[in-house]
């Protein structure tokens, strides 16, 4: 799905991730992935300017796991380590996604963009 991230997006993805993932019969993924396209969106509404993009999720072809895709049109790269302080207010959405992960990354997008993904529940 395509659209402009705001304020309230999160709440209404997770919904619909939760939905998706019921219905593949993959609920005990729920947290995971919520919490990976929660952080990304957080991104997006924080880096990017006009805050338009894409979330694709895919079930992976073993049905065992999901793939989440968030692109937008953003030539800024995520940190793919970053050091965190105590008291820092950014960097923590990447160290969470690192820790509910399987694996993650980050690829070129179209025009200039960029797709970070994730995927949760693979071998």
């Amino acid at each position: 799905m395509s659209f402009t991230a705001g304020a309230h997006s999160a709440r209404h993805v997770r919904r619909i991730v939760r939905s998706y993932l019921g219905a593949w019969g993959l609920a005990e993924l729920s947290d995971a992935v919520e919490l990976g396209v929660t952080e990304l969106l957080a991104n997006v509404v924080r880096h990017v300017p006009d805050r338009r993009c894409t979330l694709l999720l895919l079930r992976q072809a073993d049905g065992a796991g999901v793939r989440a895709e968030v692109s937008d049109g953003s030539p800024r790269l995520p940190l793919r380590t970053a050091h965190v302080s105590d008291d820092a207010e950014c960097g923590r959405g990447l160290v969470l996604l690192d820790a509910v992960a399987d694996t993650w990354g980050v690829a070129p997008g179209s025009e200039g963009g960029k797709t970070v993904w994730f995927e949760c529940g693979t071998p």
